[in-house]
């Protein structure tokens, strides 16, 4: 059986684009007395609890930028920001529809491209996606999130439905993520896997662990790299 994917679909959030880097990078800039490495940090720390009260039932779906805007207002409180009015608070929250791409993602991304459908599978919804690609220079060939299909990763029906939309099985997709967990779930539901080490993503001061997994089908330096790889 060929085992080559047709469609590869991508994890966002630190696989693609830097939101460590973007959102110290502008909250440093707006508000030079705020810590804003411990900001980024504190902004992505609430985001697996938000999306968990999602999964668990807890709570009905809601899309990504309703759950980051519920955590800035608490993160905002915690770091001296409490004074900020609606709009101050609306521009920041949408600091996430305009991350920078890390250096190699969007040559990475058209290598990929020549020979493969490529397509974002994030937890992001939508109109988050959409901007980002736009701002960013992603040229995505499908948006798709969770925001599709009701449900946030590591939900089966998130890997399962990219499979579903381009009438494939899932074998003959590959996730492309920075996440071992993600990439793990994806296993499980048959997908193939690629891994792309990110060792800044949560900046300088927490360098990851990017070790090779032998259960994923590939393990790449960058999206270059995985170009490399899969001969494009």
């Amino acid at each position: 059986m060929n085992t080559t994917p047709q469609v590869l679909v991508f994890d966002v959030f630190g696989t693609v684009v830097d939101w460590h880097g973007s959102i110290a990078r502008e909250i440093g800039e707006r508000f030079p007395g705020v810590d804003a490495d411990a900001f980024a940090l504190a902004w992505r720390a609430g985001y697996q609890p938000a999306m968990e009260a999602v999964r668990s039932g807890g709570r009905g779906f809601v899309k990504l930028d309703v759950l980051h805007r519920e955590i800035l207002d608490e993160v905002l409180q915690r770091f001296g920001l409490a004074h900020l009015g609606e709009a101050e608070r609306a521009h920041i929250n949408r600091i996430w529809h305009r991350l920078a791409a890390w250096p190699d993602t969007v040559a990475g991304l058209t290598r990929l491209k020549s020979r493969f459908t490529i397509c974002s599978l994030s937890n992001g919804n939508l109109g988050l996606l959409t901007d980002m690609a736009r701002h960013a220079g992603l040229p995505w060939d499908c948006v798709l999130g969770a925001e599709v299909f009701r449900a946030y990763k590591p939900d089966p029906r998130v890997y399962l439905g990219a499979a579903e939309v381009f009438d494939l099985p899932a074998q003959k997709v590959m996730m492309v993520a920075a996440h071992q967990d993600d990439l793990a779930a994806a296993r499980g539901c048959g997908l193939q896997t690629a891994y792309v080490e990110r060792p800044l993503e949560f900046g300088a001061s927490r360098v990851k662990d990017v070790s090779p997994d032998a259960a994923n089908t590939l393990h790449a330096r960058d999206l270059l790299d995985l170009a490399d790889q899969l001969g494009c």
